[in-house]
């Protein structure tokens, strides 16, 4: 659900919602739209981001701050410009007078969360009243009170219900987001049928500049023009020149017969199992980067690093006995073989980089002179300024009275200017510098300013500037390397059991800005990756706490948001107004690493604990930890069965009875504010009607419980049918240019089939009659010297037909034969009449003897009859005919 309501409380390529009411109905809108895609039939889980584990707080405090830093940056430029142009004159509509909204309250704990928790629950109930769509579904609404990560919880949901006799292994799932990491999650579920569907991305969308609302530029540009007329009476002003956003399924199962062909191997010393091998594909994957740990230093996405690791893990494979992971848990032993040999290469690794990227940047400086080089002399002014296509009849455009006069003026302006020497050097505008020449001014040089790096992995002596740089250590403190490799691997271990198993640990965290190398993960095999049972995940305001900057603190009670600004405060420390951000080799400032200080949680709790008396029990209720909730219509088989529950008033949790819910198990119990039938569910929006005539229920829904040690296998269930192979051979071919993939036809693969090309087409145009139905490929008999052996006996004048049947006739039309000829039309040799074919003149012919050779004769080349004598057959032209005489009989044929 995260990703639905970021885009639409405050999207990128369109003015934003003036206020929450709009966001709210642009969230329903997003919903129904993607309903009607999907069309689910048994369940819509709605999750959204709760109480995330404490490894993926690190990720959202650093995203949190660096968005306010982002956002207060851009408001201070956007009033410098704002003043810079109204002082010059320029225009500029009145800036509107509204708060700037702050996409952190997109976060557990917030009013906004709550208010949207409640927006859903009345959504929920008027689909289900009023859209049949709805009619039989199942809907669980996880709202942000709901602790984890939204994809998270709908992974634990479907882990949990596989582990039930009563589910279905051949239920398809869709899954919706945007994250790479649901790819993964998908395809650790072992499910059969897993479709993600995520908006399509296009990059360089247009986005309309945050002062003028005009696209084209963006605010460090704009000069304060008038905005241009949109239509003849400027109707189309707000109109947005991007469409609608598109999706697209990403099936994976087509995935997995990608990885089942690139990962199967022979002559194995174990078993192939294809789906312990796509588990060991997912894990490898977490090496170059994830939401909980940073990628190694050597092995970038954009370099192939995934393309690298299958390689090496297929060389590798052999010597370890087995795969590197089993339903979530990781064989460390094997694991080390396989970074070792990343390790033999890292260094190879590094220099590659490095000349490509000199060569790169070479290929730019080349672009950039020759872009410079290939600029016209002199570009005319004024009038005769070059417009784009279309837009010379624009308003803005200047139209010229005297052309001539113009150019005139053009050509003496030109004359006037001192003649210029093809060795004169010229200034940054254009003009001529003194003679001898001036010195290049820095900002005029075609290199660009590159980050300095005091790394240089390319060079020798890498790994102990690497540590010295990055962790301010001595690369021959053996002790501390071992600790940060210790806590890499423990955050592959965790991460893992996260796919598979659930969250492992809520209070686990990588303490460190940085990762090692690979060639540092020696002696792990020995290394324990057991983590804390029994742990429990933060309550929304304390997240808030640890997630938020001090600038955010609009968002928490009052006396918190003093912990945050207060110099006196004992954790003043963990909010910092400035922060560096290493770009770490990177080119942008969202590629680098935050350096952000961490979280104690023994000293956050510490502080909060004199400040927990303050809370209002309103703040108190939005700080505790909630759960699911399920609704169902009036036509849903559950629904007597919860309004019963209600009625008795039961307390206890009660079994989900799976044969009235698609196999559903877990348990209900009551909900205190509840949607229940004959109530009226009042709107949360003000633009939105009541829902008085209520049919749906609603009440608390929890997942089977399982115990701490129980292990979800990573396999795919009996019974479960495996999709169609979908792929061509085409598709594994890698050197196929783009060519469409063909079937071989017979034995020789280069047997070229014969076909005619655009030329033959048009000249069986020409001498085809079109839709007249006469033609050689109508239904009417062909004429007699288009078959060899002569089928067909010409028949005289008067004479009865004989039908023939022909192999090569339609069953339905075999019965018909070629028509009668004293059926057929007679035209005379008038103006505007249709003479008749050559070889049915002939037939009309007193005493014509039978010769084929002569019919024969009179087809054209390839046994295609002459051309017409006019064009009354061809589509397009008249049917008239000519209208004028035609010539005179040369005498060669008798003319009836």
């Amino acid at each position: 659900m995260n990703g639905i309501i970021h885009p639409c409380t405050h999207p990128e390529d369109k003015p934003a919602p003036k206020n929450e009411d709009e966001m709210m109905v642009a969230i329903f809108e997003y919903i129904d739209r993607l309903f009607s895609i999907v069309r689910p039939r048994r369940l819509l889980y709605m999750a959204i981001d709760g109480v995330a584990p404490r490894a993926k707080m690190n990720q959202q405090r650093s995203r949190r701050f660096r968005a306010s830093k982002e956002g207060m940056e851009a408001a201070v430029e956007k009033q410098r410009v704002r003043e810079e142009i109204l002082a010059k004159g320029g225009f500029l509509p009145p800036e509107e007078i509204k708060e700037r909204f702050d996409s952190n309250c997109i976060t557990p704990g917030t009013e906004f969360m709550d208010n949207l928790a409640k927006c859903l629950r009345y959504y929920i109930a008027d689909r289900l009243n009023n859209d049949p769509g709805w009619k039989n579904l199942t809907v669980i609404l996880s709202d942000a009170s709901a602790p984890g990560e939204g994809e998270h919880k709908i992974m634990d949901y479907i882990r949990r219900q596989r582990a039930q006799p009563n589910h279905d292994p051949n239920t398809h799932h869709c899954l919706c987001g945007a994250d790479a990491d649901l790819i993964m999650l998908g395809l650790a579920t072992h499910e059969p049928n897993f479709t993600i569907i995520r908006e399509e991305f296009k990059p360089n969308k247009p986005k309309p500049c945050g002062l003028c609302n005009q696209f084209g530029h963006e605010v460090k540009d704009c000069e304060g023009l008038p905005r241009e007329k949109k239509g003849k009476h400027d109707e189309l002003a707000d109109s947005l020149p991007c469409a609608e956003g598109e999706f697209i399924f990403l099936r994976l199962n087509v995935l997995r017969e990608y990885l089942e062909r690139e990962l199967t191997m022979a002559s194995l010393p174990f078993t192939f199992d294809v789906e312990r091998s796509i588990d060991d594909w997912v894990f490898m994957c977490f090496f170059v980067g994830n939401d909980f740990l940073p990628h190694l230093p050597s092995l970038e996405i954009r370099e192939g690093a995934i393309d690298r690791l299958v390689n090496i893990y297929k060389n590798v494979v052999h010597k370890t006995g087995g795969y590197l992971t089993e339903s979530g848990y990781v064989n460390l032993q094997r694991v080390q073989m396989i970074m070792l040999a990343v390790g033999e290469v890292e260094d190879s690794i590094f220099k590659k980089r490095k000349d490509d990227e000199d060569s790169f940047r070479r290929r730019q400086k080349e672009k950039r002179k020759r872009m410079k080089r290939d600029q016209p002399a002199f570009t005319p002014t004024g009038i005769l300024t070059p417009h784009a296509l279309g837009s010379r009849n624009s308003p803005g455009s200047q139209v010229a009275n005297n052309p001539r006069q113009a150019a005139y003026e053009m050509r003496m302006q030109n004359n006037s200017s001192p003649s210029v020497s093809p060795n004169t050097s010229f200034t940054s505008d254009g003009s001529p510098s003194p003679i001898g020449g001036i010195k290049r001014k820095a900002e005029d040089s075609d290199s660009e300013p590159e980050p300095e790096d005091n790394v240089r992995l390319w060079e020798a002596g890498w790994k102990q500037r690497y540590y010295k740089n990055k962790f301010d250590v001595d690369a021959a403190d053996e002790k501390f390397r071992r600790k940060v490799v210790q806590s890499y691997v423990e955050g592959l271990c965790w991460v893992l059991r996260y796919y598979y198993q659930g969250c492992a640990s809520w209070k686990w965290y990588y303490p460190f800005h940085y990762a090692p190398f690979a060639s540092d993960f020696e002696g792990i095999a020995d290394m324990p990756s057991d983590f804390e049972k029994g742990t429990k995940p933060f309550k929304p305001l304390e997240q808030l706490m640890g997630v938020f900057p001090a600038a955010s603190g609009n968002f928490l009670p009052p006396s918190w948001r003093k912990l945050m600004s207060d110099p006196d405060s004992s954790i003043i420390d963990f909010y910092p107004e400035d922060f560096a951000i290493d770009l770490n080799g990177k080119k942008y400032a969202w590629q680098g690493v935050a350096l952000l200080p961490f979280v104690d949680e023994r000293r956050l709790r510490a502080a909060l604990e004199e400040v927990y008396p303050d809370l209002t029990p309103e703040e108190t209720r939005r700080n505790s930890l909630g759960g699911d909730v399920l609704f169902v219509g009036k036509h849903h088989p559950l629904h007597d069965f919860i309004l019963e529950l209600y009625q008795t008033g039961s307390t206890e949790p009660v079994d989900v009875p799976p044969e009235l819910c698609h196999g559903i198990q877990g348990k209900f119990s009551l909900d205190e504010e509840a949607v229940l039938p004959d109530q009226i569910v009042c709107s949360p929006v003000p633009m939105l009607r009541d829902l008085t005539q209520n049919t749906v229920v609603s009440i608390n829904f929890k997942d089977p419980q399982f115990g701490e040690d129980y292990i979800f296998k990573a396999v795919m269930l009996p019974g479960a049918r495996k999709p169609a192979a979908v792929l061509k051979p085409h598709d594994w071919e890698k050197s196929s240019n783009g060519r469409q993939w063909k079937p071989q036809l017979g034995f020789n693969r280069d047997r070229r089939p014969v076909h005619l090309d655009q030329a033959a087409f048009r000249t069986l145009g020409h001498v085809m009659p079109r839709g007249s139905g006469t033609g050689i490929y109508s239904n009417a008999a062909p004429p007699p010297g288009t078959y060899q052996g002569n089928l067909y006996r010409p028949l005289l004048r008067g004479q009865a037909q004989i039908p023939k049947l022909m192999s090569n006739m339609r069953p339905q039309d075999s019965w018909r034969g070629p028509p009668p000829l004293f059926q057929q039309q007679r035209f005379d040799r008038g103006v505007g009449a249709e003479p008749l074919l050559p070889w049915n003149r002939m037939l009309q012919t007193q005493n014509a003897a039978f010769q084929p050779n002569q019919y024969q004769m009179l087809a054209g080349p390839g046994g295609y009859p002459p051309r017409r004598d006019d064009r009354g057959g061809r589509q397009g032209y008249p049917r008239e005919g000519r209208k004028y005489p035609l010539p005179p009989p040369s005498g060669r044929y008798n003319w009836n």
